[in-house]
């Protein structure tokens, strides 16, 4: 197996993120330990799933990943390559092959902008490719999510909340991406939407090979799309481990505290 084959695509080397709070006095805030010690990798290929209750630091370690936060201490490397501090040009770089998938659809995508013209957008940022290939990777990307081609002219505002988490994925798509890092995609949507959006993301991976980060409070939906889970509590890593060991046999008390009172919110049929 060649070394790009096996250099993690992103890895995280005792992360620690620290905000001041609104407590405290003007030189002497109180600090907000949100992320403490965080060791992570993702292999070409995986999907790790990172789950915990609400305040448990996982959406600004996903945060961290895709360089929209910078770790107070420790470091994060992509390929093998670090790249804690980023320059513009590093961001522009990274940018290009890791994509963020948010929680809330309706918020992700400019309400202005039709479809197309969002699809188009990273790549015209990118300077990606002609005018021509630009028009016909949109046209391959709104098949690629399951959508039809008009789907293209619409506003945001003229989908429904599944569409528009489609259409997000596609756009984050656009770059072809290494790695997507998805954060709560499904939580906004009804629950009949959700089977729908983690089988179209599982699908995507597997089809593109793609390195997904999918973070959910939700353990039970994290098994679903998972290839390892990694439990956070209280900004630390309390357990980890192939998807199918976490969810039969946990080893930590959070971790049976989290499946105990999660029943699936996913649609029976993944049950």
């Amino acid at each position: 197996m060649s070394t790009s084959e096996t250099t993690p695509v992103i890895e995280l080397k005792d992360i620690k993120v620290s905000f001041n709070a609104r407590t405290g006095s003007l030189f002497k805030p109180n600090k907000i330990h949100a992320v403490r010690g965080v060791s992570l990798q993702v292999a070409p290929g995986e999907t790790v799933g990172i789950v915990g209750e609400s305040g448990c630091g996982k959406s600004t370690t996903a945060k961290v990943i895709c360089g929209l936060q910078s770790p107070t201490e420790g470091q994060v490397f992509f390929k093998g390559e670090e790249v804690t501090k980023r320059t513009a040009s590093m961001r522009k770089r990274i940018g290009r092959v890791v994509s963020v998938v948010f929680q809330d659809p309706a918020t992700a995508l400019n309400a202005r902008l039709i479809v197309r013209e969002a699809l188009l957008d990273p790549m015209n940022v990118h300077n990606v490719g002609t005018k021509e290939s630009r028009n016909k990777r949109v046209e391959e990307l709104i098949h690629l999510v399951g959508l039809p081609s008009s789907t293209l002219d619409a506003l945001p505002g003229q989908l429904s909340g599944g569409q528009r988490q489609r259409v997000a994925i596609a756009r984050a798509l656009a770059l072809e991406p290494d790695i997507i890092v998805a954060d709560e995609p499904t939580s906004a949507l009804d629950v009949s939407v959700r089977a729908q959006i983690l089988n179209l993301l599982t699908d995507l991976k597997d089809d593109l090979g793609l390195s997904m980060v999918f973070i959910s409070h939700d353990i039970q939906t994290v098994r679903y799309v998972s290839d390892r889970i990694v439990v956070m509590n209280a900004g630390k890593i309390v357990e980890e481990g192939p998807s199918k060991q976490i969810l039969e046999n946990p080893s930590d008390p959070y971790t049976r505290t989290l499946l105990g009172a999660a029943p699936t919110l996913l649609h029976p049929e993944l049950g």
